[in-house]
């Protein structure tokens, strides 16, 4: 057993959270982003305040060279906080070996009450319901057999195996379909069918 599979042994079986989370797994080039980029204007559309978080594997970069909250940065703050009216920023610095947070401490520095979804991209292995995105092409094996809060499978493919049965199925080509799912789980049938 892996540390990483250990870690994961030892959460609780459902981050606990004061919103809706749902989060979409799959297979880096599946085209979650993708979805994501298609689906938020949908859920917008309905009045639905959205949050996203998202993975990254790698060290990344949020801030651009030559302004001050990077020099700011670089001189040596921990954390830098940047506002305007029209956004604010969190930038928090880790030491080298530090571990990733988890999604549970990620959501800690959402603002619930400003909220009414968290999407969630990538954190796969934490224990949300999730849609899982599989492209046939691709040739890779499923993760729902592996992930118990799979509850529904978005797919290019005309028919799902049959050990899928209990899940939802839905076209991965028609985010539309994927939306009303989304608003039938946070908000009921009232808010079920996005605009065409």
């Amino acid at each position: 057993m892996t540390q990483d599979d250990a870690q994961h042994a030892q959460r609780l079986d459902r981050i606990a959270f004061d919103l809706p989370l749902l989060g979409f797994a799959a297979y880096s080039g599946t085209g979650k982003t993708t979805l994501l980029l298609r689906l938020l204007p949908l859920l917008k559309a309905q009045g639905l305040r959205v949050a996203v978080a998202k993975h990254a594997h790698h060290a990344f970069e949020v801030d651009q060279p030559g302004k001050d909250s990077m020099r700011l940065r670089q001189a040596g703050a921990d954390q830098m906080l940047v506002a305007s009216s029209r956004r604010v920023a969190l930038i928090k610095e880790h030491p080298e070996g530090h571990p990733e947070p988890g999604l549970a401490e990620l959501l800690q520095m959402l603002a619930p009450d400003e909220l009414d979804l968290v999407l969630v991209e990538g954190f796969k292995r934490e224990p949300i319901p999730k849609i899982e995105l599989h492209r046939s092409e691709l040739g890779r094996p499923f993760l729902y057999p592996q992930d118990p809060h799979i509850i529904a499978l978005a797919t290019d493919a005309d028919a799902v195996p049959e050990d899928a049965a209990e899940l939802t199925h839905l076209p991965l080509q028609q985010p539309e379909r994927i939306a009303e799912f989304i608003l039938r789980r946070v908000a009921g049938p009232s808010r079920s069918a996005p605009p065409q």
